[in-house]
């Protein structure tokens, strides 16, 4: 893309051209991140000023005709919704009958659930908590119902306040991501050219090309790579992220006490170390028994503390200073094996040993069903919050927050209003093992696997991706990207196109009057090359992230 505007206003020109919507008019309207985690005295003003909910209260559902239920719930009564649209909800919640409860809204249609959890809360007694979820509808509905029900069953008494439905068509969900990823992942960058005597050069030869991307996109490897030239060719051109996918497990390194072998992750390392990948440690300890080695199962007391002070150590000081994060204690809002055999303070002491142990590396917790539904009682957005501060109010060193993504149909405005809440907690976010379900054909893959990443990537708060498509030769957990010749499959081919899309184009172009040339780059590091008569300059910048235009200048 090439401008020769002024650099002043430069960046607002260009969103204005790309998302004319963005005006003040009615044509479109831009999507609201702002989410809660704490308990008020009072519900905030709706979002979107409510929205298809503006001066709508709710009905109670026994009222409903034949959608009724025998207990009181609080519902919306929806009319004439349209398949396609994105419909983005949000509630505050305030419950009697309990100090706190999990509280799920649903949606029904034809006197039946269709979406069993569009959002959840944990709702708390004499204060107002907030609800942000979504639907995306497979098919127009004339008449649904939209209400709310804790688990705790009817005891528990639900009131809602500042409720709000807005719809976004599907361009206008795009141009919204479009207008996140121009503002957060792109920057304006003005380069000037000059003589030796400081006067402006108009009509210079400038070449620009990104050699290096700044957001980590990447995929779990496993020691396939190993040997494999073509694979390892193939990944390196397209992944500057990596993570190995069982690898480091503990029982792949010590399937049998005091026999710790890291051959298979040295040799993985050499590959991403030679060619500049960054990698994350996954796992320090997974607390799921299935993948806990059997020795460590059958160990109790002093000997199974023991135990896992000597890997935790012998890991950490192998590796220190390699890896850029570490899943300390995998997919705990799950499973609790060493709380359970080692006391509640297990987990405070594993982060506080890894942090001693490697004081740079982000610590990270782990697991699935956060991002993807809300359906999972363990894994809600709020289980997680809970979990994290309770962590951080024990002392803990926690830096990050990594969601697995394993998707099934993926709804696109639910996990955005989770990574909105979540976001409210301050840390990187990850998308750390993304992959969509077996169950759908790789076409369908493909289609879900784009809007997945489109929503990561868009988000502000998401600060890197990774997929989990090691490749085997039997295929890979979920969805592969290739075939075993290295073909691609559609989902490949979706990766490729939006890594294509997510990279500044080679420019080539000459400088204005004011000897300078203005473009809008993907974050990340470039090399120029200026002519100017029989003069030439070659050059690299860094372009980071900022709201203001970057200027370099180049003297001929």
């Amino acid at each position: 893309m090439k401008y020769s505007t002024p650099t002043l206003g430069f960046l607002a020109f260009w969103l204005l051209l790309l998302c004319p919507y963005f005006s003040a008019s009615d044509d479109g309207i831009l999507y609201d991140f702002t989410a809660y985690r704490e308990c008020k005295d009072q519900p905030v003003k709706p979002l979107y000023n409510g929205g298809i909910l503006k001066d709508k209260g709710p009905v109670d559902r026994q009222s409903v005709g034949e959608y009724a239920t025998s207990d009181y719930s609080p519902a919306f009564i929806l009319h004439n919704l349209t398949q396609g649209t994105i419909y983005c909800f949000s509630s505050w919640i305030k419950i009697e009958g309990a100090d706190s409860a999990p509280v799920r809204a649903s949606l029904m249609m034809n006197n039946a659930t269709v979406y069993d959890c569009i959002g959840s809360v944990l709702a708390k007694s004499g204060c107002w908590s907030f609800l942000k979820g979504g639907f995306v509808l497979d098919s127009p509905s004339k008449l649904s119902i939209l209400y709310f029900q804790s688990s705790y069953g009817k005891d528990v008494k639900i009131a809602v306040a500042s409720s709000s439905l807005q719809a976004f068509s599907d361009q206008e969900w795009r141009t919204n991501q479009q207008y996140i990823i121009n503002t957060k992942r792109k920057r304006a960058a003005t380069i000037h050219v000059a003589d030796s005597n400081g006067d402006t050069l108009q009509g210079a030869t400038i070449t620009i090309t990104q050699v290096a991307k700044d957001f980590p996109f990447g995929s779990a490897i496993a020691s396939t790579i190993l040997g494999n030239g073509a694979y390892q060719k193939w990944f390196a051109k397209r992944f500057n992220a990596a993570v190995f996918e069982n690898e480091l497990k503990w029982y792949a390194t010590e399937p049998q006490q005091g026999n710790i072998n890291y051959t298979r992750a040295d040799q993985m390392m050499e590959f991403v170390r030679s060619n500049q990948i960054i990698v994350r440690g996954h796992n320090i300890f997974w607390e799921d028994p299935k993948y806990i080695p059997a020795w460590v199962r059958n160990l109790t007391g002093p000997a199974l503390k023991s135990a896992v002070q000597e890997r935790i150590q012998s890991l950490m000081c192998k590796y220190k200073e390699e890896f850029i994060h570490w899943d300390v204690s995998n997919e705990m809002l799950h499973f609790d094996f060493y709380e359970q055999n080692l006391g509640p303070n297990a987990t405070l002491n594993f982060y506080e040993t890894a942090h001693k142990s490697d004081p740079l590396a982000t610590l990270f917790m782990n697991d699935y069903n956060v991002v993807e539904t809300c359906s999972d009682v363990k894994s809600t957005v709020d289980n997680f919050i809970l979990r994290q501060r309770e962590l951080e109010l024990g002392g803990v060193s926690m830096d990050g927050i990594g969601l697995e993504g394993h998707f099934a149909k993926p709804n696109l405005p639910l996990t955005r209003a989770i990574l909105d809440k979540l976001a409210t907690l301050g840390l990187p976010i990850w998308l750390t093992e993304v992959d969509i379900s077996s169950n759908f054909d790789k076409q369908t893959q493909a289609v879900y696997l784009e809007q997945v990443l489109r929503e990561g990537f868009s988000h502000p708060s998401v600060n890197g991706i990774m997929l989990w498509t090691a490749l085997h030769p039997n295929g890979c957990y979920q969805m592969c990207l290739t075939d075993n010749d290295l073909q691609n499959l559609p989902a490949g081919d979706t990766v490729d196109k939006l890594l294509e899309e997510w990279e500044t184009g080679d420019i080539a172009a000459q400088t204005d009057e004011h000897g300078s040339h203005s473009f809008l780059g993907f974050l990340g590091e470039y090399r120029v090359t200026v002519k100017y008569g029989n003069g030439t300059k070659n050059s690299t910048f860094s372009l980071c992230s900022g709201r203001e235009t970057k200027h370099f200048s180049i003297q001929l």
